[in-house]
């Protein structure tokens, strides 16, 4: 009898191998600017306009685009350059980020069965469950941000949006099947190119009305503050949409890894999206009336139909971040033991982190046509966007805390004050977004997603554990039954049994009942149990 057979299966590993050479260094960095950056460069399409939504009341006065100016850039550079790119980064479970892993580097440090490590557990998969919740806002909302520029060519195209936005996703969730390699060479040139039109329309309109880098200050945003008091924190939840797809970033670090990550985001996407979004202020100053789509009133009129198609495609592919991270984010679950084990198709020989889970990928696709056909604009879903991602991202900070305080003895000086720091800001986001759940039914479908996620992961999770201590009460251990079968032995047949089972300590339940009912045992009989390895292939 053959004991201890191990089959092996994918898990993370210490991110890309073999791309030491600065050629794969500068093709990864492309393929990640295609496939990570997406989701957070084409917020310049809706957030500024969404900052002057007549919810608020604001007026695109000088002062006003001024301090919303400076407190979306200092969001940039809190939360997702200081807080994402420079340190939760460092918080990688064998290459692989997320709120997931996180969450298995946080209980990892802490004491098996203790109470904090359960509520370790309990937070991490309710970020990860208010990440499909974000995962299924991001693809509906860019991609009507996008083609709702046909409006602004001419306004009796307006009727064509919902229905070309629902064809665009259709072809983005049918080509995942290609794999984040494939999508991403094809998409990195894509995204380069928008990054680079973001940039040029920036400079081409901050050279009209240079006073407005003014707002690199910090000052502006303590000024719109000071004016505006209680009702500049509700004005966040606006402005939260420009740090959205921070997690994002996070996410599909096992796509890539870290170092392709940084070298865009600092090299490329933020230069990139500060230049838009001051460029879109500058056009504000000088044309109040713009605020009604400022992202293609910025650019001339000879060249808003070829944005139009570029912004277009950047939308489709920015929904790729969301829903690799989602593909990611549902892998860690299930090795965790938080979902029954769907189909992972693994889509690079090289890189395990690359994967496509079709069941995820069709479920997301439903749930985006209906979101599509019920809100059908961008300034109806922004009003559902944010609390999920402001949500996730306070969790996020909390697992840092707890990972930089067990597992980071020598960072944790400097870390766990930055905590504090991140606390008070995603407090603040999540309070602004909170607000929203008051005045409008949008708010609670994020909610409602988390809430049913969180529900089914844990009760899957309960279930298991309730299986496996009946399995462990009702089997007999293997070295007691091995001494028992030498003394009295069964009758054996030619041939070899294969035998499943998750604890290699406990008889399967299927040889008993064998022996119990036909009263016979195989020539070979195999114990096989599943082990994942970190390695792509064994």
């Amino acid at each position: 009898m053959s004991h201890g057979t191990h089959m092996a299966s994918n898990a993370p590993h210490s991110g890309p191998g073999g791309h030491s050479s600065r050629l794969g260094l500068a093709t990864l960095v492309v393929a990640a600017v295609g496939v990570v950056f997406g989701d957070i460069g084409t917020s310049p399409l809706y957030t500024i306009k969404e900052m002057f939504n007549p919810h608020f009341g604001l007026v695109p006065d000088a002062r006003t685009v001024k301090g919303l100016l400076s407190l979306g850039f200092w969001s940039l550079i809190m939360v997702v350059t200081l807080k994402y790119v420079l340190v939760i980064m460092r918080a990688d479970n064998e290459g692989e980020g997320g709120i997931m892993a996180l969450t298995a580097l946080a209980q990892r440090s802490l004491k098996s069965g203790s109470r904090l490590s359960y509520l370790v557990g309990i937070l991490g998969i309710f970020g990860a469950s208010l990440f499909f919740g974000d995962g299924m806002i991001t693809p509906p909302i860019t991609v009507l941000g996008a083609v709702e520029g046909l409006a602004v060519i001419s306004p009796r195209l307006a009727n064509w949006v919902v229905p070309i936005s629902l064809l665009i996703l259709f072809g983005l969730f049918a080509g995942q099947r290609f794999g984040t390699a494939k999508v991403g060479k094809v998409f990195g040139p894509v995204m380069v190119t928008w990054f680079i039109v973001l940039a040029a329309l920036g400079i081409y309109n901050i050279l009209d009305n240079p006073i407005v880098l003014r707002a690199l200050s910090p000052m502006w945003a303590i000024h719109f503050f000071a004016e505006h008091g209680w009702h500049a924190v509700l004005v966040l939840g606006a402005v939260v949409l420009t740090v959205t797809g921070g997690e994002a970033l996070y996410a599909d670090m096992g796509h890539f890894g870290a170092k392709p990550i940084r070298w865009g985001w600092f090299g490329f996407v933020l230069p990139a999206l500060v230049l838009n979004y001051f460029g879109q202020g500058a056009v504000l100053l000088d044309d109040p009336r713009a605020v009604a789509n400022p992202f293609y009133m910025s650019a001339p009129d000879w060249a808003q139909v070829p944005l139009l198609v570029l912004a277009t495609t950047a939308a489709a592919i920015a929904s790729q971040a969301v829903i690799t991270g989602a593909f990611s984010v549902t892998r860690q679950a299930i090795q965790l033991g938080y979902l029954p084990r769907l189909q992972i198709r693994h889509t690079s020989r090289d890189t395990i982190g690359q994967i496509y889970v079709p069941s995820i990928n069709w479920m997301l696709f439903a749930a985006v046509i209906v979101l599509v056909l019920a809100f059908r604009s961008s300034t109806n879903l922004a009003t559902a966007y944010g609390l999920s991602v402001t949500g996730t991202m306070l969790i996020d900070t909390l697992l840092l805390a707890v990972v930089a305080y067990t597992r980071w003895p020598d960072a944790r000086k400097w870390v766990l004050p930055l905590c504090a720091l991140f606390l008070v800001i995603d407090l603040a986001f999540l309070i602004a977004n909170g607000e929203k759940l008051l005045t409008g039914i949008g708010a609670w479908v994020p909610l409602f997603i988390g809430i049913a996620a969180f529900t089914m992961m844990r009760t899957w999770r309960r279930g298991r554990e309730l299986l496996r201590e009946e399995i462990r009460k009702d089997g007999i251990q293997l070295d007691t039954f091995l001494p028992g079968l030498m003394l009295a032995p069964p009758v054996r047949v030619p041939g070899t049994a294969v035998f499943l089972t998750a604890d290699p300590t406990v008889v399967p339940h299927a040889l008993m009942h064998n022996l119990k009912h036909n009263k016979v045992l195989h020539e070979h009989n195999v114990f096989l149990t599943v082990d994942t390895l970190n390695v792509p292939y064994a």
